[in-house]
């Protein structure tokens, strides 16, 4: 048993790699991965230690508690692979050479990760974007779930998750629905033929947004005459909501099922594009034969 324990320590002793004046071996290189390892589930943990329990007793917002929970863990790693470096017995002036050959690789086959971290730095300083947002960037529309080093998890109505890089938050245009106040103004557009009572109108679609449990009261609902179209005239209700800013869809169709129902149980016309025909004959006194002079098919 001993002789193994003797065999299996020496093994652990060889001699890998020489830092400068530093061995490596395989013993420190176990050591290294084991610490390094507890370095990034501690701070992980630690990152969910301040964020759920420490500053959820403030009064800051969950993107707030979210962009410091990962401040604090992007500092933790940096001062812990400081530390456990030296602790591992690696001299870091003898990575000079190794940081230079890093930096090269940075600055041409990880430029884009690099962008995306930094961009992720950016994001959780000013906030532009934060967890539990509504968003539009490009082509992708949804709630902001999680805000990473290097990417954004973005949740789609059809719960799809969207990873999107960083840096598309800095260098395209964001919509967010909801980056100062959740309330959102939403339009629905409505056309009546021509000849209708408009006071009975706006009445109706007034009476609809309040009925609504999802439109606020507050700013209040309002109506508009947008223009004379071709088929009617064109209405527009408008309405705030914060409950349904996710599913803006799901709004629009409860209050467009709402005024149908309405405008049938008074009488008031829906217009839609028609066209009449009328088929002259040029033969005077032969009402036997068409236009072009034929008989009829009977």
């Amino acid at each position: 048993m001993q002789t193994l324990l003797s065999q299996a320590r020496a093994a652990l002793e060889i001699k890998l790699i020489q830092l400068g004046e530093t061995p490596i071996t395989l013993a420190a290189l176990f050591k290294l991965v084991i610490l390094l390892l507890l370095l990034f589930y501690l701070s992980g943990r630690l990152r969910v230690l301040i964020t759920d329990r420490l500053l959820a007793r403030t009064r800051m917002e969950l993107g707030a508690r979210q962009a410091v929970g990962s401040i604090i863990r992007y500092l933790v790693v940096v001062i812990g692979l400081v530390v456990i470096l030296q602790t591992a017995g690696i001299d870091l002036t003898a990575l000079n050479v190794l940081a230079g050959a890093v930096g090269i690789g940075l600055g041409f086959g990880l430029q884009n990760i690099v962008n995306n971290f930094i961009s992720g730095l950016i994001i959780l300083f000013e906030r532009p974007i934060k967890e539990g947002d509504r968003i539009v960037v490009g082509d992708v529309e949804g709630d902001v779930t999680h805000i990473g080093g290097r990417s954004t998890t973005v949740v789609t109505n059809d719960n799809i998750s969207i990873i999107v890089p960083n840096s598309n938050f800095i260098t395209e245009n964001v919509i967010n629905w909801s980056h100062n106040d959740r309330k959102v103004r939403f339009k629905i557009p409505v056309t009546v033929a021509y000849g209708t009572d408009i006071e009975l109108l706006e009445k109706l679609l007034l009476q609809v947004a309040v009925e609504c449990p999802d439109v606020l009261q507050e700013p209040p609902p309002g109506t508009r005459l947008m223009a004379f179209g071709d088929y009617g005239l064109q209405y527009e209700l408008r309405v705030w909501s914060t409950t349904l800013i996710h599913r803006k869809g799901v709004l629009i169709s409860k209050l467009n099922r709402a005024i149908y129902s309405s405008f049938n149980e008074y009488g008031i016309e829906i217009p839609y594009p028609r066209q009449d025909v009328s088929i002259l004959n040029t033969r005077k006194g032969r009402p036997d034969l068409i236009a072009d002079g034929s008989p009829p098919l009977l």
